[in-house]
């Protein structure tokens, strides 16, 4: 089969296109994939430059997020047949292999139904920050009706189904974007406000549209300069939930003045230290997105396919910070 194998840490150039083995199942409660979408998200890039999680994997297949059809199935799998679509995020960082390939082997529990109304393009866009932007706002930051949320990078990969889960909920959304072509994006996705942080500083623009009250939530998806703006732009006793590490100068006394809650959303722990719990609900958040995936009330924006060869290109993309959205390899195409 055909795979992308990163070789070694550094630059795009690292992705090499080789010709391997298909993957064999390891255990009776596995099953094979086809794959025919693997969603490219920006820990891929990450990785790609620093390294995988474990030591002496590489070469190793990046990709958390993978779509496909079964061709094979243990001896004890229970919940899948051969010919049946699935949908999941498995592998990619390093110990087992992600899905820059044509097949891979992943636990049945691990891949959940798809429906046939959603393409498999579609579907690989979906797991990761699907899970993400679920944990985020519903299970950390406990979003409810009525409450106001800030979502930073609105046009993101993670911030665009952020939008949307927190309209599902009643939420009122106020996204941060970089250009009025994003602002546009957002609008459509049901942002009730919009401000482009390079034109406006966010905070007070916030303030403005909160009358002085700031958001109930919060959610980082940048950085540190983000996380730090974005202490002031929280309501008393208000919540901020961030996706990365918000370093060390960070003014805790705002946030201890204010009361606030603070959460850290790391959807690959549960894959990174073997939580079954952890990945049966993460499962569970796929189903349910599944059906509102199904009922057209979430929309999962896909800018760019790919054949596989070309992922040093997505990451490039990725890189650039342009994009809108996912970009998806699509294994088979040329």
């Amino acid at each position: 089969m055909q795979a992308v194998v990163m070789t070694g840490a550094g630059d795009p150039s690292v992705l090499q296109v080789v010709e391997q083995d298909e993957p064999q199942l390891q255990q009776p409660t596995d099953i094979k994939v086809q794959l025919h979408g693997a969603g490219i998200n920006p820990i891929d890039t990450k990785l790609r430059q620093r390294g995988v999680f474990f030591e002496d994997a590489l070469p190793a297949i990046l990709g958390c997020d993978g779509a496909g059809e079964v061709v094979e199935v243990g001896d004890q799998v229970q919940r899948h047949q051969v010919g049946d679509r699935v949908w999941f995020c498995h592998g990619g960082l390093g110990r087992e292999p992600g899905n820059y390939a044509e097949y891979t082997v992943v636990p049945e529990t691990v891949a959940r139904p798809l429906p046939d109304e959603i393409d498999f393009t579609t579907a690989a866009a979906g797991p990761l920050v699907l899970i993400t932007a679920w944990e985020a706002l519903y299970d950390r930051a406990r979003l409810q009706n009525g409450q106001s949320v800030l979502v930073h990078a609105g046009a993101g990969g993670v911030g665009h189904v952020a939008i949307q889960l927190a309209k599902l909920v009643g939420a009122r959304v106020i996204a941060t974007v970089s250009d009025a072509d994003k602002a546009a994006f957002v609008r459509e996705l049901g942002a009730d406000e919009v401000i482009n942080y390079r034109e406006t500083d966010v905070v007070e623009a916030v303030m403005a549209l909160t009358e002085g009250r700031g958001v109930d939530v919060a959610f980082d998806t940048v950085g540190p300069a983000v996380f730090n703006q974005s202490l002031s732009a929280v309501a008393h006793y208000g919540q901020l939930v961030t996706l990365l590490d918000p370093s060390k100068e960070v003014n805790w006394g705002i946030a201890r003045q204010r009361n606030l809650g603070i959460s850290f959303e790391l959807m690959l722990t549960p894959m990174l230290e073997n939580l079954p719990q952890a990945r049966a609900h993460q499962g569970d958040i796929l189903d349910r997105c599944a059906g509102y995936l199904h009922s057209g009330q979430l929309k999962l924006h896909v800018s760019k396919t790919l054949p596989l060869a070309e992922a040093m290109q997505a990451h490039q993309l990725i890189e650039a910070g342009h994009t809108r959205g996912k970009i998806v390899l699509q294994p088979g195409a040329s």
